[in-house]
C-alpha cells in the first residue's frame, strides 16, 4: 500500500494488496474532527429529502448530525440530490461536497449505506442494483427491525397523485415551493446575523395550510395501505417533508422528514424501537447558531 497523487493532484492511497491497483481517496482514511460529544450509536438511521444542489439544503446541519452518530445501516430514502434544480442551473457549494464525503466515509468504515432513488433524483433509478463507492442503489427495500418487524422502505412519490398523474403540476408546485424556500433562506440569513438558531418558515406554513394538512393525511393513509397489502408491519418513507410516526390499525407509518425544512431523521435503537430525531430543535435547545455549524464544516472540509 502506498500514497500517490491522483489526476487532480489530490493525495490518494493505492491499495496493492489485492493486486488490482485500486486507488482510494486519502480523505476516506482521515480521522474525524475532534469533538467533546460522544457519538450516538444506532442500529439504523433513515434520512431523506436532502436536496443537494439547492440553496434550501441545510448541508451544515446534516454534516453535524452525521458526524454525531454511528450506525450499522444508513438508508438514504430519496431526493438526496435534486436533479430537477440542477437541470435549471448549477449550484454545488463545498458544504454539499462534505455531505457526500461524510456518507462515503461511513460506507468505507463499515456502515451499510442503501440509497433509494426518489423523484428528484429519478435519473438514478436506471442504475438500481449497482453499488457506487460502497453505496447500494435500489428502488425500495424491506428492513427487518431488531424486534423482528418488517418495514417497507420507499421514497413515497409513487403514492403522490400529483407526481404520478399530473407531472406538470408537480413541477409547478415545486416552483412555488422554491419561492417559499428562498424566503426561508433570507429569513435565516437574518437570524444568523442575530446569532439565532435555525427556524423553518416553510414548515410552519405547511402545518397551517388546510389543503396541505389534508394532502399529508391522505398520503400517509395510502402509503400505510401499501404495507398492509404486502403483509408487512410498517413503512418508512419521505417525500412530503413531514416527519411523523402514526398507527394505521396494525401498521406503523414512519416518515423521516427532510433536511430542507425540519432537519429530521429516524433512528432505530438496539431493541428495535424507532424514534424521530429533530436535529434543528436539538441545536436550538443547545443555543447553537447556524453560522457556528457552517464555520465548523468550512474548517474541516
Amino acid at each position: 500500500m502506498r500514497m500517490q497523487l491522483d489526476e487532480g493532484g489530490l493525495l490518494a492511497r493505492q491499495d496493492t494488496s489485492a493486486g488490482n491497483g485500486t486507488r482510494i481517496p486519502a480523505w476516506l482514511d482521515l480521522p474525524d474532527p475532534k469533538s467533546f460529544r460522544p457519538k450516538r450509536k444506532y442500529r439504523t438511521v433513515w434520512i431523506s429529502d436532502i436536496h443537494l444542489g439547492t440553496r434550501g439544503c441545510n448541508a451544515a446541519m446534516l454534516v453535524d448530525f452525521l458526524r454525531s452518530i454511528e450506525c450499522q445501516t444508513l438508508y438514504l430514502v430519496g431526493d438526496i440530490v435534486d436533479g430537477w434544480r440542477l437541470r435549471k442551473g448549477w449550484y454545488w457549494p463545498d458544504e454539499h461536497n462534505e455531505v457526500v464525503r461524510r456518507v462515503l466515509k461511513m460506507a468505507h468504515r463499515g456502515t451499510r449505506v442503501v440509497f433509494i432513488a426518489g423523484n428528484h433524483d429519478e435519473i438514478l433509478r436506471d442504475y438500481a442494483g449497482l453499488t457506487f463507492g460502497g453505496v447500494e442503489l435500489v428502488l425500495e427495500a424491506v428492513h427487518q427491525t431488531a424486534d423482528g418487524r418488517k418495514l417497507l422502505v420507499t421514497h413515497g412519490d409513487s403514492f403522490d397523485g400529483v407526481v404520478l398523474y399530473a407531472r406538470w403540476l408537480a413541477f409547478l408546485g415545486d416552483a412555488a415551493y422554491g419561492l417559499l424556500l428562498r424566503a426561508n433562506i433570507v429569513m435565516n440569513a437574518v437570524r444568523r446575523r442575530l446569532h439565532l438558531p435555525y427556524w423553518s418558515l416553510s414548515a410552519y406554513m405547511k402545518k397551517r395550510v388546510k389543503n396541505a394538512v389534508a394532502f399529508i393525511s391522505s398520503y400517509e393513509e395510502a402509503v400505510a395501505t401499501e404495507a398492509i397489502n404486502r403483509g408487512l408491519d410498517g413503512v418508512v418513507c419521505g417525500h412530503i417533508h413531514c416527519a411523523e410516526i402514526r398507527q394505521f390499525g396494525g401498521i406503523t407509518y414512519y416518515n423521516d422528514g427532510d433536511w430542507v425544512e425540519s432537519c429530521t431523521a429516524l433512528a432505530e435503537d438496539a431493541q428495535g424501537q424507532i424514534a424521530i430525531i429533530d436535529w434543528a430543535e436539538e441545536k436550538a435547545a443547545a443555543g447553537t447558531p447556524i453560522r457556528a455549524l457552517e464555520k465548523e464544516v468550512e474548517a474541516t472540509a
